[in-house]
């Protein structure tokens, strides 16, 4: 019994330390991520002949147009996601532009999910697209402009 008492106390422990990281670590990710995505929306944009020609050659239909929204998202996405507005709203279009990265330009990558799940997990979407998902589930934490609007809102 003294055994399963200790562990107890120790799950009990490392339960309260994961729930006081939780915060701090969401909005490291948050910040380094959604600048992340701002950075490569606006080199898409800055660069959108390039980017079009580059889409082109992946077989996307209209592919400045699709330049011009894949940079946008990941702008304005980034931007939410790094301030933690709206994040919610903000996760899924970045979500999305990450599945079709890895579906068109990261093909190989995905194929290899399951035979070379390195490859997949080295593929540049990879951190993104796991960034966007967490904080899609999670929320943005108690650090960030959600929260704080939360709680503006239910203290009127």
């Amino acid at each position: 019994m003294k055994i399963a008492s200790m562990l107890n106390s120790l799950e009990t422990f490392l339960t309260k330390l994961g729930g006081w990281l939780r915060c701090p670590l969401l909005l490291v990710l948050r910040l380094y991520w959604g600048w992340s995505f701002v950075q490569t929306g606006w080199g898409k944009l800055m660069n959108l002949d390039r980017t079009a020609g580059y889409f082109a050659s992946l077989n996307l239909p209209a592919p400045k147009l699709n330049a011009i929204m894949a940079g946008g998202t990941e702008c304005i996405g980034g931007a939410l996601l790094a301030l933690g507005l709206y994040t919610r709203f903000a996760t899924p279009p970045l979500i999305f532009c990450m599945i079709i990265a890895y579906v068109t330009a990261e093909n190989e990558a995905l194929h290899a999910i399951f035979s070379d799940p390195d490859k997949f997990t080295g593929a540049a979407p990879f951190m993104f697209l796991l960034t966007a998902l967490i904080v899609f589930a999670f929320g943005p934490g108690r650090l960030s402009l959600d929260a704080l609007l939360r709680k503006k809102t239910e203290g009127n």
